[in-house]
C-alpha cells in the first residue's frame, strides 16, 4: 500500500475500500477500466467521485456538469452532515441489499442511492433560499432516476431506497435515520391541504413495495407497512400493518425491521396471542 493509501484508509476508511474494489474490478473488466478511472480512481475524495458522477446524470445543454459539479462540491463543502449522511446511507445497502456485492456498486450503480444523496444537495439549495435550482433538481432526479422528492422533505441518514423507481416523498413529508423503503412507496398527501400534510415515518420502519401512506399520519418507530397497503391512520410503534385500508395485523420480530428486511407479516396468533 503506498503511503497516500495509506492515508487514504486512515482518513476515510469507507472511501478507502470503495477504492480497493474498484480497482480490482478495473482488472478484471477492462472494457469499464476509463469509467471506473473517470468515476473514482481518478479522485482523491468521496464527495469528489459522487458531485462528478452525479453532475454527469443530471445535466442539461443549459446546465452543464461542470457547474453543475461545482454547486454539488459546495453543498458537501458546507453541510458536514450530507457527508456524513452519504456514507451512512452506502453502509446501510452494503448491510441490508443482498444484492451488493460491493461499497463501490451502490456508488456508482444503484440509482435509490443516486436519488437520495441528489435529493441531499437539492434540500442544501432549499434551505439557502434558491429554490428554482433545488426545484431543476428535483425535476432532474425525477426524470433521471424515476424518484420525486421534494426539497424541502427532511429525510434523515442510512436510509436504504431500494430499487427506487416509483418512490414519491412530499413536501412535509419526515423520514426519520435508518429507514427502508421499496419501489413505488409514496409518503403523500390527501388531496388539496395545505400546510403540513405529508407523513411522518420514524426511525427504523420498513415500507414495503408499492406501499401508499398518505396524509399527515405518524408511522411510529419500528413499525413495519405491508407491501401494497394504503395507511391511512398513524401506525402505532412496533406493530405490522397491511391491507386496504391497512389495518394492524401484528408485530415485527425485530426492534428495527428496516434493518433486517423481512417483509413477511407474522401476526399476534402466530407468536401465540391474539389479534
Amino acid at each position: 500500500m503506498s503511503k497516500d493509501d495509506r492515508k487514504i484508509a486512515a482518513e476515510d476508511p469507507l472511501w478507502a475500500s470503495i477504492r480497493e474494489e474498484v480497482a480490482r474490478e478495473a482488472k478484471s473488466e477492462p472494457i469499464l477500466a476509463g469509467f471506473l478511472n473517470a468515476t473514482i480512481l481518478n479522485h482523491s475524495t468521496l464527495e469528489s467521485s459522487l458531485s462528478f458522477h452525479l453532475a454527469g446524470k443530471l445535466a442539461t445543454p443549459g446546465l452543464p456538469s461542470k457547474l453543475l459539479r461545482e454547486v454539488f462540491e459546495e453543498a458537501m463543502k458546507k453541510s458536514p452532515p450530507i457527508r456524513e449522511a452519504l456514507r451512512a446511507d452506502i453502509e446501510a445497502i452494503r448491510e441490508r441489499d443482498p444484492a451488493c456485492r460491493g461499497y463501490f456498486e451502490p456508488l456508482l450503480y444503484f440509482k435509490g442511492l443516486h436519488a437520495l444523496e441528489s435529493y441531499r444537495m437539492a434540500h442544501w439549495l432549499w434551505e439557502q433560499g434558491r429554490v428554482s435550482l433545488a426545484l431543476y433538481l428535483q425535476n432532474q432526479i425525477s426524470e433521471r432516476f424515476g424518484v420525486d422528492i421534494h426539497p424541502a422533505a427532511r429525510l434523515g441518514s442510512g436510509i436504504f431506497i431500494d430499487h427506487g423507481t416509483g418512490v414519491v416523498i412530499g413536501e412535509t413529508a419526515v423520514v426519520e435515520d435508518h429507514v427502508s423503503m421499496l419501489q413505488e412507496v409514496t409518503l403523500g398527501g390527501t388531496g388539496k391541504e395545505e400546510g403540513d400534510r405529508h407523513p411522518k415515518v420514524r426511525h427504523g420502519v420498513l415500507i414495503g413495495a408499492g406501499a401508499k401512506i398518505l396524509g399527515n399520519v405518524e408511522i411510529g418507530e419500528g413499525a413495519k407497512v405491508g407491501a401494497g397497503s394504503v395507511v391511512l391512520d398513524d401506525v402505532p410503534p412496533h406493530s405490522t400493518v397491511a391491507g386496504v385500508p391497512a389495518v394492524v395485523v401484528g408485530e415485527p420480530d425485530v426492534a428495527e425491521p428496516a434493518l433486517a428486511m423481512d417483509h413477511r407479516l407474522r401476526s399476534h396468533h402466530e407468536k401465540g396471542g391474539g389479534i
